[in-house]
This record gives C-alpha cells, sequence and structure tokens, in this order.
C-alpha cells in the first residue's frame, strides 16, 4: 500500500488535436492529405494561389530539436480539464480543441476511457485576442433525482483583450463579459465544501479573474443562476427563436492591486476572521497604539498574489466596505433566430442589421472603476520573481514556484514560508487532500490505539505533489515538514493538473448527499498519450516512528527487495521471509506480502508451500478474535493449490507404463474412425511433423507440459471448495491442459489417476475443454438414448473434420522454400500465429484464405505458383498434376525454382477446402494483405506491385472491381492526392525530401507508386467493362465450417461495392498517366493540374463511384496547346531513355526507376491520352517518327512512318533532320574535300545547308548510306507538286555526291 501512480483514461487521437494546434508540427507523413476529405475538396477555394509561387526553399536539416518541438507542444498550451473528468480543454493563441471520454475497447480487448475530441474551432471574436487561461467547471443538477453527476460543465476562457466568455460543452457561446480592459493573466474557481470544524467559516463559491493590476471576483451563486438561465436562453431560442428571457445580473467585485509592481498569479484564499490577539496586532501596526478596535473582528477577503515587487503580496479587503457591482450579463446566443439587443453595463451580444452591428462592435463596453486595495505586507525579496501559486484544499497552505527553481511553501494565515525545495526549475505544483478511513484496519488484541476507534474523529492528511519537467520526475510530499512519500519516473514532456474546486451549485444540503467521483490531481502524458491520477494512503502521513503501518511499509519494502536478490542460499532466505511476513502486523499489509511472495519467479516451489504453511500455522494458533477471516481463508485457498500443483507435479514425473500395447486399430476405434480414415490423418501428421521440425527452432527450456508454479496460480482460483479457472486467454488455455494432459497424450502419465486427482481436488477436468454450442438443439428433447448417441457421433466427426483442415492448413504455413535470394522485408521476417479450430471459427468466412495470404506474403510467391498449383485441381490422372506444376514452374523466375513440396502441400489444400481457397478469392486476400503490408511500409514498393499482379490474376470481374475500389479508397486516393498537390505546387519532379514530406516516400517509391495506381486504374475500367458479361460469384462455404462467425471477409465486402462512374475514372487515369511520366522522366516546368480546365480539377479524388460534372465539348486552344507540349516532351523523354548511350548511367538505376519489370511502351500511351485530351494525335506520331530519326534509330523510324497519316507534313519535317545529318558531314570541318565538296552543289542547297543548325542532332554517327535510305523515303512520300520536292532532289545528288571517294 505504497503511493502509485495510476491510468484512468487515455487519448483516442491525441496527434489531431496537436495538428489542428500546431500546424507545423504535423507529421512528414501525407498527413494533411490523410485528413483532406477528397468529397469537399474545392479546387478553387482550397489555396490553389499558392501553387503558382515559386518552390519554397527546402529548410535546415532537422537536428535534435525535432522531437522535443513534437512533444513538448502541451507545454505551450492553456489546458483545464474538469474535476469530474467529463470534459478537457487545450487552447492555443485563438483555437482551442474540447475532448469528451467515451468508453471504447482497448487493443487487450478491456474497455476503458478515451478522450475524444468533441469539438475543435476557434474561440476568438475580436481581431488579435488570444487564450490566456481557461477553466472546466461542471454545474451541479437541480432535479432531485440526480445521481451525483454534474449536469453540464461550463468552459470559462480568458482573453488578452480582457474578455471572459462561457461556453458550452459543444462550443456554443453563453456570456461574454468585459469587466477590465487589460488582458485576462489568470482564471481560478472555489466551489461550496463542508467546513472541517465548526470553527471554521463557510466560504462562498466564486470566480475570480487576474489582470495585469486588478483582481475581479465573481460571486458564485450569481454565476451559477446566470448560466443556467443563458444555457435556456440558447436552447428556447434554437427551438422557437421568438423567446428571450432576461438572465439575472452578475454579482462581481474588482479591486485595483495597489503598491506592487508586477503580478503573475493569485490565491483567493475567502473570508476569514482575525482572533481579537491577531485583531490587535493588526491594528497596532496600521494606526499605532491609539487605534480603535471594533468589538468583534471584522471579516475580511484575503488574496495572495505573487510576482515581483514584492515577490508575495498579501491584501485584505474588508466586508462591507464595498458594495458589489451589479453588471447585466452579455448575452450571446449561438443561432440567428433572436433578434433583440441588450444594452447593459458590459454589453449584450444580440443580433442587428449588418452596418448596425458592425457600429456596436466597435464600441466598447462600459467598464466599471476598480476598488484600491493597498498590499498589506509581503515577503519582499528584489531579485526573485514569483510564477506560480497553488492553494491547498484546506486553505491554510499555498506553494510558490520562483524563477530560481525553488518551491516554497507558505503559511496562508501568518504570512510567512516555512519550507523550501530546490532544484525544481519550471516546476509545476498541486495538492492531494486524503482523510483517513477509520474502518481500514481491523485492531488486532492489545492494539490500544486510540485512532483504532471507529468512534474516533477521522484525520486528515495533505501532500504537496510537484512535477520537475527539466527532470522528468513526479514527487509527493508529506506536509508541512514530512518526507518524500513517492517518487515517479514520468518524462519530461507532461502536463500536471490541479482544478482545486469540485462541482458549482452545492450547499450545505445538497454536498452531504452527493458523493460524486472527482480527481483532485491528474498528469496528462502526450507521449504515452494517458491520463493519470496519484493514489496516496493515509498512513503516509503518519511520521510517528511506532506507526504500525509505517512499520508494515518498511518490512514490505525490505520483502521485495529480498526478492529481488540474488542469494545462493535459498534456506536462508527462506527463513528471512517467515520472520518479515510474521513481524507485519496489519491483515491486508501481510496478504500484500504473500501476494508478492507467491508471484516470485526466484522462489522455488519448496519454499513458497513452506513459507504460506508457517503462516497459515501461525494464524491458526492465535485466538480467534484476532485473527483475520480474510486472510486465513485466502491463506487455507493458496495452500489448497498449491497441494494441486504438487500432486500433478508428482504424477508427471513418475515412470508409466501401460500394460497392453495401444494399436492402430484400438486408435483407430478411439477416434472412432474407419481404417482409411486413419491412415489419412497419419500420413498428414507425417507431413506436419516434417515441416514443423524442418522450420521451427526449439530451445532446451521449452519443454511439453511444464508450467512455472506462479503461473498456475495466476490460472487459478480456490473458492468454497471448488478449482475455477480464471477468464484466459486461448494459449493460456492450452498451457494448462497441457500441464495436466501432456504427459497423459504421449503415454507417460496415467489418465486415470490425473483425473482422480483434479476432481478430489476440486477441479472439473470438463473445464479445459473449449465449450461449443450448437444452436437448435434441446436436450430435453433428445430422449432416445440411440438419438443421443447418434448426435454426440456427428459432433465428434465434425471437429475430427475441423482438427483435420486445422493440421493441413497448419503444415502449409510451416513450410517455406528452400532457397530465398530476394531482399527479405522486416514485415515479411513476424512470425505467423497459430492456427486452432477455435481461432478459424471465430475468424469470418475470410479467415481460411486469410491465413493462407499472410503465408503467400511471408514467402513472396509469383502468382502464377498459386495458378499453376491449381492446375491439378480437375485432372483426372492423379499423376498428371504434379508433373504439369513441374513443367509450369520453369516459367516462374529462377528465385521462386526451389519450392520444395510447397506445390504439393497446396495441391492439397485447394483440395481440402475447395471454396474457401478458390482461386479468386485466395488472389483477392493476397493482393489485400500486400496493400496492407505496403501501407505500413510505403518504401516497399514491391508489396504494391506484387499486390497489382494478384489483382490482375483475379478472373472475375466483380470481385475485381470491389477489390479496385477498395484499394483505391482506402490506400491510394490520399497519398494520389498529396503527390497531385506536391508536383503542382514545385511545377516538375520533386525531389526526395519533399516527396518523405508530403507524401510519405522517397521520390522512387513516389514513381512506382504512381505507376502502380495508374495500372490499378486501367485494371478498375476493364473490370468495369467486363462485369456486365458476368454473373455475381455465389460465396459457398465447406460442409465443417458452416458455423463460422466473425468479420465480413474482404470478398464479401467487394461484391458489396458500387458500379463506378467509368468517365471518372477515365478521368483519374488520364491524371495518372500524367503524373507518372513527369516522375518515370523527371519532367521539368510542368505543373499537372494546368492541362486541366475548373471542371476538370473539380472532379479529382472524388468518390468514383458519383457522377461528376466533367469537360466536355471543345476545350480552349491554349489548354490543348499546353497539353500537347506536354506529350510531346513525353515521347522526347521516352525516345531519350530507350536509346541514348550514356555513359555515367547506370542500368540498375535505371531498372529501379521503372515500377515493373518491362517498362511502359510510352508513344502509344502518348497517342493514347492524346485521344483523351483533344491533342492531334498525327502531331504526336511525327513527332516520334522525328525523335527515332534523331537518334538515329531509322529502322524503327521507317516502322513508324506506317502510322502517321499526314506524311507531307511529316516529309518537310524529315527534310530538316537530313540537311542537319549533311550540314553535320560537311561543314564539321574546314577541309579541302569539303570546300570541294560544297563547290560541287548548287548554290541554294550550299545556302540552305549552311543554315542548318547540326548541333540539334542527338546522334551524329549516322552513316550516310543510312542517309540516302532516308532521302529516298521523303522522295516517296513528297508528291511532285510539292514546293519541296525539288530540293529532295538536290539532297539526292548530294548524298550520292558526299558517299563518293574523293579522287
Amino acid at each position: 500500500m505504497a503511493c502509485s501512480i495510476v491510468q484512468f483514461c487515455s487519448f483516442q487521437d491525441l496527434q489531431a488535436a496537436r495538428d489542428f494546434l500546431f500546424p507545423h508540427l504535423r507529421e512528414e507523413t501525407p498527413s494533411g492529405a490523410v485528413r483532406r476529405d477528397p468529397s469537399k475538396s474545392n479546387w478553387e477555394d482550397d489555396g490553389w494561389g499558392a501553387w503558382e509561387e515559386s518552390e519554397p526553399q527546402e529548410p535546415e536539416e532537422e537536428g535534435n530539436t525535432c522531437k522535443p518541438q513534437k512533444t513538448c507542444w502541451l507545454q505551450d498550451c492553456i489546458l483545464s480539464l474538469s474535476p469530474t473528468n467529463d470534459l478537457m480543454v487545450i487552447a492555443r493563441e485563438q483555437k482551442a480543441v474540447f475532448l469528451v471520454p467515451k468508453w471504447k475497447h482497448s487493443d487487450k480487448g478491456k474497455e476503458e476511457m478515451q478522450f475524444a475530441v468533441g469539438w475543435s474551432g476557434s474561440l476568438s471574436v475580436e481581431e488579435g485576442e488570444c487564450v490566456t487561461s481557461a477553466l472546466c467547471i461542471p454545474l451541479a443538477s437541480q432535479k432531485r433525482s440526480s445521481t451525483g453527476r454534474p449536469d453540464w460543465t461550463c468552459i470559462v476562457v480568458g482573453f488578452t483583450s480582457g474578455y471572459v466568455r462561457f461556453y458550452t460543452e459543444n462550443g456554443v457561446l453563453l456570456l461574454a463579459q468585459l469587466l477590465n480592459e487589460d488582458s485576462v493573466l489568470q482564471l481560478k474557481c472555489r466551489t461550496y465544501e463542508i467546513p472541517r470544524h465548526p470553527g471554521v467559516t463557510e466560504q462562498n463559491e466564486e470566480l475570480s479573474i487576474l489582470y495585469p493590476a486588478a483582481i475581479v471576483t465573481i460571486d458564485g451563486f450569481s454565476l451559477f443562476q446566470s448560466l443556467r438561465a443563458c444555457r435556456n436562453q440558447v436552447a428556447k431560442a434554437a427551438a422557437s427563436g421568438n423567446e428571450n428571457i432576461q438572465p439575472p445580473p452578475l454579482a462581481y467585485k474588482k479591486w485595483g492591486l495597489q503598491d506592487i509592481d508586477t503580478i503573475i498569479d493569485h490565491a483567493s484564499i475567502g473570508i476569514m476572521t482575525l482572533s481579537p490577539f491577531d485583531q490587535m496586532k493588526t491594528a497596532s501596526n496600521i494606526g499605532g497604539y491609539n487605534a480603535a478596535i471594533k468589538n468583534s473582528p471584522p471579516a475580511m477577503s484575503q488574496y495572495i498574489t505573487v510576482g515581483s515587487s514584492p515577490f508575495t503580496g498579501f491584501f485584505y479587503a474588508l466586508e462591507g466596505s464595498t458594495q458589489p457591482l451589479l453588471s447585466h450579463v452579455a448575452l450571446a446566443v449561438a443561432s440567428k433566430l433572436t433578434s433583440a439587443l441588450f444594452n447593459a453595463a458590459s454589453g449584450w451580444l444580440g443580433w442587428k442589421s449588418k452596418h448596425e452591428e458592425e457600429a456596436f462592435q466597435k464600441q466598447k463596453p462600459k467598464v466599471e472603476p476598480a476598488t484600491p486595495l493597498a498590499v498589506r505586507f509581503g515577503l519582499p525579496d528584489s531579485r526573485r520573481h514569483g510564477e506560480s501559486i497553488c492553494l491547498s484544499p484546506c486553505n491554510t497552505l499555498a506553494a510558490v514556484t520562483d524563477d530560481f527553481g525553488r518551491v516554497i511553501l507558505l503559511d496562508v494565515a501568518r504570512g510567512i514560508a516555512i519550507r523550501m525545495w530546490k532544484g525544481y526549475r519550471d516546476a509545476q505544483t498541486g495538492w492531494i487532500q486524503i482523510v483517513e478511513d477509520l474502518h481500514e484496519r481491523v485492531p488486532e488484541k492489545g492494539d490500544f490505539s486510540p485512532f483504532g476507534s471507529p468512534q474516533g474523529p477521522s484525520r486528515v492528511a495533505q501532500f504537496l505533489v510537484i512535477y520537475a519537467p527539466r527532470r522528468g520526475i513526479l514527487e509527493v510530499w508529506s506536509t508541512q515538514q514530512g518526507p518524500r512519500v513517492g517518487a515517479f519516473n514520468v518524462g519530461k514532456y507532461c502536463r500536471l493538473l490541479y482544478p482545486g474546486y469540485k462541482i458549482m451549485g452545492l450547499n450545505n444540503i445538497t454536498s452531504q448527499s452527493w458523493q460524486p467521483q472527482t480527481y483532485q490531481i491528474c498528469l496528462v502524458d502526450p507521449v504515452s498519450g494517458s491520463v493519470k491520477t496519484v493514489s496516496v494512503p493515509f498512513h503516509l502521513a503518519l511520521s510517528d516512528k511506532k506507526s504500525e503501518r509505517a512499520k508494515d511499509m518498511h518490512l514490505v519494502k525490505k520483502l521485495g527487495t529480498l526478492l529481488k536478490a540474488k542469494c545462493p542460499n535459498l534456506d536462508l532466505i527462506e527463513t528471512e521471509i517467515k520472520e518479515l511476513i510474521l513481524d507485519i502486523k496489519y491483515p491486508a499489509t501481510k496478504k500484500q506480502a504473500l501476494e508478492s511472495i507467491l508471484a516470485s519467479e526466484r522462489l522455488p516451489f519448496s519454499c513458497l508451500k513452506n513459507i504460506t504453511q508457517t503462516l497459515m500455522d501461525t494464524l491458526k494458533n492465535q485466538e480467534l478474535e484476532s485473527v483475520d477471516e480474510g486472510l486465513l481463508q485466502f491463506c487455507a485457498n493458496k495452500l489448497k493449490l498449491l497441494h494441486l500443483y504438487e500432486s500433478v507435479s508428482q504424477l508427471n514425473s513418475t515412470d508409466f507404463h501401460s500394460d497392453t500395447p495401444f494399436s492402430d486399430n484400438d486408435l483407430a476405434v478411439l477416434l472412432r474412425l474407419d481404417e482409411k480414415e486413419l491412415l489419412k490423418l497419419q500420413a498428414l501428421l507425417e507431413k506436419y511433423k516434417q515441416e514443423n521440425n524442418r522450420t521451427a527452432v526449439r530451445f532446451s527450456d521449452d519443454k511439453d507440459g511444464v508450467l512455472p508454479v506462479k503461473t498456475f496460480l495466476e490460472y487459478l482460483e480456490y473458492e468454497k471448495d471448488v478449482v475455477n479457472i480464471k477468464k484466459t486467454s486461448e494459449e493460456e488455455y492450452v498451457a494448462l491442459g497441457s500441464f495436466f494432459f501432456w504427459k497423459c497424450l504421449c503415454g507417460e502419465s496415467s489418465t486415470e489417476e490425473m483425473c482422480h486427482t483434479l476432481e478430489s481436488a476440486g477441479l472439473s477436468p470438463q473445464l479445459l475443454l473449449f465449450s461449443q454450442t450448437v444452436s437448435g438443439t434441446d436436450s430435453e428433447a433428445l430422449t432416445d438414448s440411440w438419438e443421443a448417441l447418434s448426435l454426440d457421433t456427428e459432433y465428434w466427426k465434425l471437429l475430427l473434420k475441423q482438427l483435420e483442415d486445422c493440421l493441413l492448413l497448419q503444415t502449409l504455413l510451416h513450410s517455406k522454400t528452400n532457397t530465398r535470394t530476394s531482399k527479405v522485408s522486416s514485415l515479411q521476417a513476424e512470425p505467423l500465429p497459430k492456427l486452432s479450430v477455435k481461432k478459424l471459427l471465430e475468424g469470418g468466412k475470410g479467415g481460411i484464405a486469410d491465413s493462407v495470404a499472410k503465408w503467400i506474403f511471408k514467402q513472396d510467391f509469383s502468382p502464377e505458383v498459386l495458378k499453376l498449383a491449381n492446375k491439378g485441381r480437375d485432372a483426372e490422372n492423379p499423376d498428371e498434376p504434379r508433373e504439369g506444376i513441374n513443367r509450369g514452374l520453369f516459367e516462374v523466375s529462377e528465385v521462386e525454382m526451389d519450392l520444395g513440396a510447397i506445390p504439393d502441400l497446396l495441391h492439397l489444400a485447394y483440395k481440402q477446402f475447395p471454396c474457401s481457397l478458390e482461386l479468386d478469392v485466395l488472389h483477392a486476400h493476397c493482393c489485400w494483405e500486400y496493400v496492407v503490408q505496403w501501407n505500413k511500409d510505403p518504401e516497399e514498393a514491391r508489396f504494391f506491385v506484387r499486390s497489382i499482379e494478384h489483382l490482375k490474376h483475379i478472373l472475375n470481374a466483380h470481385i475485381q472491381n470491389g477489390i479496385a475500389l477498395m484499394m483505391w479508397n482506402t490506400f491510394l486516393v490520399k497519398r494520389f492526392s498529396a503527390a497531385t498537390y506536391l508536383m503542382d505546387k514545385v511545377g516538375k519532379a520533386p525531389k526526395d525530401r519533399l516527396c518523405r514530406r508530403d507524401v510519405g516516400m522517397s521520390d522512387t517509391a513516389v514513381t512506382s507508386f504512381l505507376g502502380c495506381c495508374w495500372d490499378l486504374l486501367q485494371t478498375l475500367m476493364e473490370a468495369d467493362v467486363s462485369r456486365d458479361e458476368m454473373q455475381v460469384p455465389v460465396l459457398d462455404t465447406e460442409d465443417a465450417w458452416l458455423t463460422v462467425e466473425g468479420p465480413v471477409s474482404i470478398v464479401e465486402l467487394a461484391l458489396d461495392q458500387k458500379h463506378i462512374h467509368y468517365p471518372l475514372v477515365v478521368h483519374h487515369s488520364v491524371l495518372g498517366a500524367v503524373l507518372y511520366a513527369v516522375m518515370r522522366f523527371s519532367l521539368k516546368t510542368v505543373k499537372p493540374l494546368s492541362l486541366f480546365d475548373s471542371k476538370g480539377k473539380n472532379a479529382f479524388f472524388k468518390d468514383l463511384t458519383s457522377i461528376q460534372l466533367l469537360p466536355s465539348g471543345e476545350m480552349d486552344p491554349n489548354f490543348i496547346s499546353v497539353r500537347q507540349q506536354f506529350l510531346l516532351k513525353v515521347v522526347s523523354a521516352a525516345v531519350q531513355a530507350r536509346h541514348t548511350v550514356a555513359k555515367d548511367r547506370d542500368s540498375t538505376e535505371e531498372a529501379a526507376t521503372a515500377p515493373f519489370g518491362k517498362d511502359q511502351d510510352w508513344p502509344v500511351l502518348a497517342v493514347d491520352l492524346a485521344h483523351h485530351l483533344q491533342v492531334n494525335e498525327d502531331v504526336v506520331r511525327r513527332h516520334y517518327v522525328g525523335e527515332l530519326y534523331n537518334y538515329g534509330a531509322d529502322h524503327l523510324g521507317e516502322e513508324a512512318i506506317l502510322q502517321v497519316q499526314d506524311k507531307e507534313v511529316l516529309a518537310s519535317q524529315l527534310l530538316v533532320l537530313i540537311g542537319q545529318r549533311l550540314a553535320h558531314a560537311v561543314l564539321r570541318t574546314q577541309t579541302r574535300e569539303g570546300l570541294e565538296l560544297l563547290a560541287r552543289l548548287p548554290p541554294t542547297l550550299c545556302t540552305w545547308l549552311k543554315a542548318m543548325n547540326p548541333q540539334d542532332l542527338q546522334n551524329t554517327e549516322v552513316p550516310i548510306a543510312t542517309t540516302a535510305k532516308l532521302v529516298n523515303k521523303v522522295i516517296e512520300l513528297l508528291p511532285e507538286n510539292h514546293g519541296q520536292y525539288s530540293l529532295a532532289l538536290h539532297l539526292t545528288e548530294a548524298v550520292e555526291a558526299i558517299s563518293l571517294p574523293p579522287l
């Protein structure tokens, strides 16, 4: 029972709140794209002007400050948590996020409370104002039937403009008050507490607001009534729109603090009454010895401020010295249904016409002047500056932090510092008040402690909690001069929250009947995403050295140290442990000590048994009056479990030999199988044994049927002479069953003796079996014994069939290829989970295919392997399938040649599961598994490529269409849109750093990703065309697995998908091809979205099944011109990549750039794009021919000429290229032979050749004979009446002259 820190809540998505408040701290993943809703994107309003800017400068490399920036963000926020834990507010500057708790199922299957975003938005009303402080105040319900929970929670927010605004949990503005024109520094609240003693003054509820030179206190009762009225006003105005209720005015006091330089924080202590001596002392200090004294001491409100000069200031305001100010409420109804405008001291926020409203907002509401209040005294320290003050729950102590890294404890009544802690820079403080539980301890005989009596008064202890973020430690100190009772390492980026109040609206009557669960202090950890509280037992405040509780805790700590120590002498340790546990006085602590002993892994069984027996004997020898019955029963139950463990261990260790040998026939009779079925099962077991021995790794201490005693005690519990099994997992059931019966199954122990031992101990062996209920069966109706026996036989056969299927699957999952030369990802190295009948029954209809798909991903087979292994399913001759498979495997890549027994096992699995492992179903699950794993690590582009391959192997178009559409919506569209925005912004293929920042993968992976996306969209269009010609498949299940339950299979989800809008998919496919080309060839000065008009832009990234307005009709010539230039760039880059001879380029880099083993036929794709982009296709074909000749690929150019329609234009373009070749041959050297050749040519031709620029040629090493063929080809293409026909003839003569050898 030591001090502990307990998690009671967690965050569902704290990163979403951080990204909203700190947009610049978003992860360098496509988080921006992920949170972009494609259905709501607006291409005209979504900041498209920013795309026209030049490429942004790359930021400096992030160093070690990257992680702190993303984890310490909570320190820069305004944070507040309701004491009833029903609302949390995180605010920064103008924005705020409201978090509400919800019960969710955790990853472990347990229900836990998680904070989820309930509302987020901007709270600022006036320009430039920011949030400075916030409170979450729960308001009590006025209903008599209330259960003690608050009615609702009000959020109070202070701003730099001086406004204090009140909101509902949904962000609806209720009140807005301007009580002072300076910035709000701090908001604090005090709620009603029942006085602990008759002499303590009853404190009223209030809300205090600190300004740089003033304090405003709003009466709690007045505020409570106003908030209720305003909330009702909002509800009624929203319902009817014509009701207006004037809420009651707010009563507040405003004090102008004087004689102090700066104020940072404050504490409102409340009303206090001086004793006669303190009254006379104060009067003498103020008025001297002649000062008059009233008969009754006056009541005063005490305020303490921290800041500078003085470091701590004490203010006292006499009650009755000033009348409370009445402020009309500035009501703000979050609905335009209300039209009235109320004018008051602080102003109504109503609804008028636009001009009147703007004029009204410009007018500042009237602000009442403050009543001067001078500081009475303080703690003067000119160098020390106070940073915060935290008042204790009983209003007697206060913790103050300063800029010197000190935490100072103040006595509020005496105004002095009584304690100081050093080394706590930037510390955060809070308080925990613990009330003594008088019924916690059952006094033993001879205990005459006055506090052991339930009739005595409950004592109250106060503990100071200090969080030091610089050291990442949370400490708990006993006050006033007590020791540190707890310390925890919690991290350096947490926030300590101490509300200091409870529920507003209670009084001395209602607070007695209400017992709401409130948290005094909370620690928010943004790293782990958890909210924790500190639990401190009362006895830690007892500083008396003779305190039995403190002594017991010391013994427990000593016991823990002893259990962790390594000592070879077990007898000595056993003796010391016995002495320690017998010296402990409190029964609850004794039980805690025994539990820790039994949970130890270091102590052997004999020590545990002896220690428990010794404690049991000691308790029995004591008088009944002083013995705790719960502890005695606990010891007895643990002893019985230890005896059971000892008996089972002895049976398992005893040599056992059966007198009669067990034959195969006996086994068949026992399992109710015929000889053929038994042989089949034995063969399957032999295969499993071979594969398991080949792949599994066993350690020396990994023994079947061995269970540690610690684990044994955790799994079982003894109650009322019956041993029950705790609710455990399947693996724990198996471990427990193996401990009891593994030796029996192996024939090394007697089953009868084991069952007798378990039954005599109160454990029914049937509890170890998984219960299986069959619907529609009434046990009472089975009156006929033969019918019951028949039904039991059917159940047994069904279970055997399921076990046989599970064994076959497990054998398949254990098998692997003999050689694996390809790179293995860490995702593929993860072990596969073990199968069981229970898992398969709970895995849904797709569970079997999903398990096989995970194994295929781990082995990384080509889809062809699955197809070839399936060829033998319908073969008549059983010998043919194996032959066909072996022949077909030669078509598979060399990496996957050595498959071992895998084809046989796959064939058996297909035969055993004709429905669950139908080829289309298996390909669909493999496709999904690969894309899921790719999404975990997008750098593994080959996973996505393999997923597309499996998608293409799906024969049924309905399944293919659904899987492709689900892949696009789930994994691709958001990354695809992020890549589009990035490439359009930079106007070229982005660099690796930008790709990682915006898309979440490298530039090489982005290239592969875009190519796969384009291929998927093509497959989706083909499937949409083919699905009308196919029937929807019927998904059957094997008879043995008809009772499966669980999630819906991937194939069922795929068949439920809607029909796509074909033109919209074509539209996205065009964009995909454009993006792929830009990345594939690293094109520059290309903005992909500039190729589309506004209609085209708006249609992108919308749901592919929705009807969108797409471009139609004639396109603007400017767009067509830009599109044509882009397509010509693509063709030029494709020809260059294929035919250029670059010595400095590595071939492996080229292979890595292409997403497939074989690159796309880009010229054909460019012509197809030209058709969709309304560009003249013949222009693209002519440019392709020209580029081929430009790079010297004349043989390919001749073939490409056949596709050109306007051959005259092509011939004119080729004439220029011929001229460039001849100019290079003639004019490159000013030799005598060249000049003589020019002299023989016609003057017109010489002039024309000199005008040519040979530098535009990409290949100048083309033989003159090849150029002669090109000239003849051009003459064929040109008609005789063409203007350039004579020039072509002259070129013929020139080529002949050049080809002739010089004389």
